[in-house]
């Protein structure tokens, strides 16, 4: 997807925001946190452009100075929130940027933050992560924290494969809470890692294709399932997860159809997202089955 040069100043921007909350402490002071989080609830709801994505990012960071100050819950609520952002604001980009970098590395930030508000969970973390994540009860902090971190993967493989257990980790515990939370998307996320991930390393390309067929099963209407079966299952990878040929072009072309023709529903912002990708998707193929 390309952008304009505006867009990308505006990524930019957005980014630049990430790195510190001071810019948002000097005007946030008149406003209080609760109403901020109001401002940034209206806003994800609209977020399909750039700038009602920047609005929500701006105003939960706006709580950010007082957020100590709010309960537990409101304080999970919050840090999850900017995680799935800055997830989702990579998506306004052409894709594998340091910017996207940036991006992800803030929303880990903020889900890992989120996740030790569990004081079990960041009293054991270092020793035992495994163990640490077996005691988080909030899919969201899960969720998005292991989407942001196995992202990082990308930019750093040797990094990646110390740390895919430690994702893992965070997708299963997902599962165990909710495994339908926002479209079963710790199965597919799950799946997909395992079909890539070497089996020295942990990946099981059996049970990977079980964890991305469970996920359409619960949540057929979040296109984004049907997208990753078909790219992880269609396609086939190299040790370093970059694609290396195609296993099944008619699975692949029948799968993204679909999505092209499914409604958009009640996932507003990714299904649109799952079209675009099944439009890359298949360009993809089409180069390499000539």
């Amino acid at each position: 997807m390309q952008l304009s040069s505006a867009r990308r100043s505006i990524i930019r921007f957005l980014l630049a925001l990430l790195v510190s909350t001071a810019a948002f402490t000097s005007w946030a002071k008149e406003t209080s946190p609760i109403d901020w989080i109001e401002r940034g609830d209206a806003a994800f709801e609209e977020r399909l452009t750039l700038e009602r994505m920047a609005d929500a990012i701006g105003a939960y960071e706006a709580t950010l100075p007082d957020l100590e100050s709010l309960p537990i819950e409101t304080q999970g609520f919050v840090l999850n929130r900017l995680a799935q952002l800055c997830y989702e604001l990579t998506t306004f980009s052409p894709g594998n940027t340091p910017d996207d970098k940036l991006a992800f590395q803030r929303g880990k930030d903020y889900g890992l933050r989120s996740l030790r508000l569990n004081s079990e969970f960041a009293s054991l973390e270092d020793d035992d992560f495994a163990g640490a994540a077996a005691l988080v009860s909030d899919p969201a902090a899960l969720l998005w924290t292991a989407d942001n971190w196995g992202a990082l993967f990308n930019y750093d493989p040797i990094g990646g494969m110390f740390n895919v257990g430690k994702v893992r980790a965070l997708y299963e515990r997902c599962l165990a809470i909710d495994e339908g939370y926002w479209g079963a998307s710790a199965h597919n996320a799950l799946g997909a890692m395992l079909v890539v991930t070497p089996g020295a390393l942990g990946g099981d390309t059996d049970a990977g294709l079980d964890h991305l067929e469970r996920a359409l099963a619960l949540s057929p209407d979040y296109l984004l399932n049907r997208v990753v079966h078909a790219q992880y299952w269609g396609f086939t990878y190299d040790l370093f997860g970059n694609v290396s040929g195609v296993r099944d072009a008619v699975f692949i072309e029948e799968q993204l159809q679909l999505v092209l023709d499914g409604p958009i529903g009640d996932w507003p912002f990714w299904n649109r997202e799952a079209k675009r990708e099944a439009e890359d998707l298949l360009d993809e193929l089409r180069e390499r089955t000539p």
